[in-house]
């Protein structure tokens, strides 16, 4: 009867918030927004391409029979060319860079957060001034999301990748080094007591006590964040981190229905396909139990 009650609550609680922010938005937009809220799909319905094909067309870079001069339908002159005759279409060219940007991000991310973690660890090195300082450069650097570093980084780095790289590495240590910490936490530590009595180094007891134990959650973990960050690396693009997000926002922008389906179906079948991989990859390292957790057993 008791959760009953705060269910409730909760439900209306949260009604009740949802009118405000509705009448907030409503009063900011002069009135506008609830009147145009009926029309919120218009812009889907009527933002159809002139042909279904011309999706693919956009696609792999072939010729448009409807091309008549303007960009809209021009999608052979984008094309990156390997040879004289072997090109890549480039929304699966500006895709590759997009996935590029996530991959290098992952490993920089990662790896630095590999080497901090050990001394984020409250285990391996107490409750001392090294851990503190290393947990709050942590808490720094995964408090701002990667569009926002990415929109400081490009004043200084200019539009490009490179800016795109630094965001989200940056952002994937923080995140990433508590995963790792807190992993290394909840490690056995009947290994490092048996090097520590032999007289091993501090170095030598994490690196043979530790790494071994939690090396597959590691990588596990840093599988899953480069989901994330083919994700971020695709919204950075839309601040001018280069990559499909930035060819997003411009066919977007200009009305290019087709072009924008077709990146569209692009991201979807990549993040699918990373998504399956990762995932099979993960299940090989930590073993179908982990995935399992929580159903009935049999």
């Amino acid at each position: 009867m008791t959760r009953r009650v705060y269910t409730i609550i909760g439900v209306v609680g949260v009604l009740v918030a949802l009118a405000l922010a509705m009448n907030y938005a409503n009063a900011a937009n002069s009135g506008k927004f609830i009147e145009r809220l009926p029309y919120m799909f218009d812009f889907i319905k009527n933002f159809v391409p002139r042909d279904p094909l011309e999706i693919f067309r956009a696609m792999f870079a072939l010729e448009s029979p409807y091309f008549d001069g303007s960009a809209k339908y021009d999608y052979t002159s984008s094309r990156v060319y390997l040879t004289d005759s072997l090109y890549i279409p480039n929304f699966i060219y500006q895709l590759i860079v997009t996935v590029n940007i996530a991959v290098v991000s992952t490993l920089i991310g990662g790896t630095i957060a590999f080497f901090l973690c050990f001394f984020a660890a409250t285990n391996l090195v107490g409750a001392g001034a090294v851990r503190w300082f290393v947990r709050r450069i942590m808490e720094v650097l995964r408090a701002f999301p990667e569009i926002v570093i990415a929109g400081l980084l490009t004043a200084v780095l200019s539009i490009g990748p490179i800016a795109a790289i630094v965001a989200v590495s940056l952002h994937t240590i923080g995140a990433l080094g508590k995963l790792f910490f807190e992993v290394v936490e909840n490690s056995d530590m009947k290994p490092d007591e048996g090097l520590k009595s032999v007289g091993a180094s501090w170095a030598e007891r994490v690196r043979y006590a530790i790494v071994p134990q939690v090396l597959p959650n590691f990588v596990s973990y840093g599988l899953l964040r480069l989901e994330v960050n083919v994700r971020a690396s695709t919204i950075i693009g839309a601040v001018g981190g280069g990559g499909i997000g930035e060819v997003f926002r411009l066919s977007i922008g200009r009305d290019y229905a087709a072009q924008t389906y077709a990146i569209i179906i692009l991201l979807l079948v990549t993040i699918i396909a990373i998504d399956q991989m990762s995932g099979a990859l993960r299940r090989k390292l930590v073993g179908d139990v982990s995935f399992n957790l929580g159903k009935a057993s049999v």
